[in-house]
């Protein structure tokens, strides 16, 4: 990770310690007496540091712990060879702190303090108070550096950890949008396919009736159904915008109120059906409502299409605490004789509306006995 990091920093780094490099060769000649006399083998000597601290550090900065080992080895020798041989010039200290600062960024900050409390010893040869008073200075002045440089480094980490964060906030971001539209698109398909499918079905029903009695004399009773027929289209249409503009409108009626509307539909589409409700009727969440009413809908379409029944029941039980229970069964042949099939999309989005409000849907048959569809939610 601090590889990486100052990977990404040794741009910035790299010229800012460029620049001290070349400012504190170029103050070597400053605080020494003894200068004048090793002119050419100091200046060369300097050069060489600089060298290496702006082209070596370069090279060494990502490319592993020994390489950074044998860099700070060899800077550090060159370093107090400068420092005896300019005669303890201020420019070779700068020299020193600029390693100070590249140690902390290439080794662990244990092992870049040791070399920050190594270099102080560059006045070991001083006279005892001299050397005192300067090593504790060089002392203080790479504890500075040390500490400056750490909380940089700390700084670029958290940033980086922090660009990390985010990147995976804006991918985790992206994916619940999607997540969101496939679900809304799932929604609607089932509100589409759950009401659309229902009145349609109906208005077959109706217009298969209307067709039987057409020839007949009963233009009253064929007016009747034709009304109802159009009527359930203009339901149907109004399914479609609704479904089309991806809107939840709250049901109008209760649910048992709907119900019992649902269950007269379906008797006058020809198939008699009675609406049962047992315990006492309560409150419960919109989204249940609605969910429960979209099961009897898909149950009762399913009944016209493939149950060949002559009496179907709505059940509606509020019996138990926290649960409510919808059964919708029939007296027709049964699945086995006309199956119906699991992965049908009514069923399946069926399925998907309520697991998605912790309840769960059932289908129990026998052949000749007919059909019983018994969807259980949390309400």
């Amino acid at each position: 990770m601090t590889t990486a990091i100052t990977v990404q920093h040794s741009e910035r780094v790299q010229r800012t310690l460029s620049i001290l490099t070349v400012v504190a060769c170029a103050t070597l000649p400053l605080g020494s007496s003894v200068f004048h006399q090793q002119v050419v083998p100091t200046l060369l000597l300097g050069l060489v540091f600089a060298a290496l601290a702006i082209v070596g550090f370069r090279f060494v900065e990502g490319r592993g712990r020994a390489f950074a080992v044998v860099y700070v080895g060899i800077q550090l020798a060159l370093g107090f060879m400068l420092f005896w041989m300019s005669g303890a010039a201020v420019g070779s200290v700068l020299l020193l702190v600029v390693l100070v600062v590249q140690s902390v960024l290439l080794l662990p900050l244990p092992a870049a303090v040791v070399v920050a409390a190594v270099i102080p010893l560059v006045h070991l040869g001083m006279d005892w108070a001299a050397g005192l008073r300067e090593g504790l200075s060089t002392l203080a002045v790479t504890t500075f550096a040390i500490v400056v440089t750490e909380l940089f480094v700390r700084e670029q980490r958290a940033k980086a950890a922090l660009a990390e964060v985010n990147e995976l906030l804006r991918g985790y971001a992206a994916q619940a949008e999607q997540l969101a539209t496939i679900q809304e698109r799932n929604r609607v398909a089932r509100d589409i396919h759950d009401g659309l499918g229902h009145h349609l079905t109906v208005v077959q029903m109706l217009l298969q009736a209307a067709r039987a009695v057409i020839h007949t004399a009963d233009v009253e009773r064929l007016d009747g159904m034709l009304a109802k027929a159009q009527d359930q289209s203009k339901q149907a249409l109004a399914e479609v915008r609704r479904s089309v503009a991806a809107l939840r409108e709250p049901r109008p009626a209760p649910l048992v109120d709907a119900l019992q509307a649902l269950t007269d539909e379906a008797s006058e589409a020809g198939v008699p059906t009675e609406l049962e409700v047992r315990g006492a009727a309560r409150a419960i969440r919109a989204e249940v409502e609605e969910s429960l009413f979209r099961a009897a809908q898909e149950g009762l379409t399913n009944v016209r299409k493939h149950a060949d029944a002559s009496a179907v029941t709505v059940a509606l039980d509020f019996g138990d605490v926290g649960l409510v229970r919808l059964e919708v069964r029939d007296d027709g042949r049964g699945l086995l004789e006309n199956p119906l099939p699991d992965n049908g999309f009514g069923l399946v989005g069926l399925r998907e509306r309520i697991a998605g409000l912790g309840g769960r849907v059932s289908v129990d048959s026998e052949e000749g006995r007919g059909v019983t569809l018994t969807v259980e939610v949390p309400g």
